[in-house]
């Protein structure tokens, strides 16, 4: 028995449906299961954020498609109560795993990171939350550049600017006053990658924060927009 998430699911065949889990001690796993009708259907726990417990089969189901069976499934706990922007964060989050995590990735580690924000989101909205996740994402995926060390090899330093360099690092530059950083060419506080790197973003920081992190996420995400973002802008209007 595995403690896991449904990142999301599609019919697949009568009554059963394709499941992308997100699972403790494992990482993302494909399965099939079969939905069930009437007292017997698993539908109202085959939902985002429903903490469950998990049982499968390594033999797949169905031959060439790489998916395991569930031989059983339950909820572990209530549902984690997202809303608003936390609910639409969590959307957020679970596309990202289905869309940059491989099944053949193991990611042991992410499952207690995705829950832990889920618990965090659920108890109010702040946008830290989503950074801590990308960065924990990204250094899973290993495309994330060290907070430790700039690349010259020297500390960073609060009081420094630093401009990021695709596969170098934070190069130090000539202190100013410009804050904003827009795909490599604006300047990023070294006060605010070291609050990054201690997961201790204050609110001046937030922007800095996000704009790194969808530069670093954009060429693994590709041209397809996230559906995540758009009702994120729906709900801004």
């Amino acid at each position: 028995m595995k403690r896991g998430y449904v990142l999301h699911h599609r019919p697949f065949r009568e009554s059963s449906v394709i499941v992308n889990l997100l699972i403790e001690g494992i990482g993302r796993v494909d399965a099939i299961t079969r939905v069930g009708s009437g007292k017997r259907s698993i539908k109202s726990i085959l939902q985002p954020f429903q903490p469950l417990i998990i049982q499968f089969s390594l033999q797949s189901e169905i031959k060439n498609l790489g998916l395991k069976t569930i031989t059983h499934i339950e909820s572990a706990a209530p549902a984690i109560p997202l809303a608003g922007n936390s609910l639409y964060s969590g959307f957020y989050l679970n596309e990202l795993l289905v869309r940059l995590l491989s099944v053949d990735h193991q990611a042991e580690g992410l499952f207690l990171a995705y829950h832990r924000t889920l618990m965090s989101l659920a108890k109010g909205f702040c946008s830290s939350h989503l950074r801590y996740f990308e960065m924990a994402l990204l250094l899973e995926l290993g495309a994330f550049p060290s907070l430790n060390y700039d690349a010259t090899g020297n500390a960073l330093a609060a009081d420094c600017h630093y401009r990021f360099i695709a596969e170098s690092g934070f190069l130090p530059v000539a202190l100013s006053n410009e804050s904003h950083f827009s795909h490599g060419k604006g300047y990023l506080s070294g006060a605010m990658l070291l609050a990054l790197a201690s997961q201790s973003l204050q609110a001046d920081q937030l922007n800095q924060a996000k704009g790194l992190m969808r530069y670093l996420l954009t060429p693994l995400l590709g041209s397809k927009p996230l559906l995540s973002r758009q009702l994120f802008a729906k709900n801004a209007q």
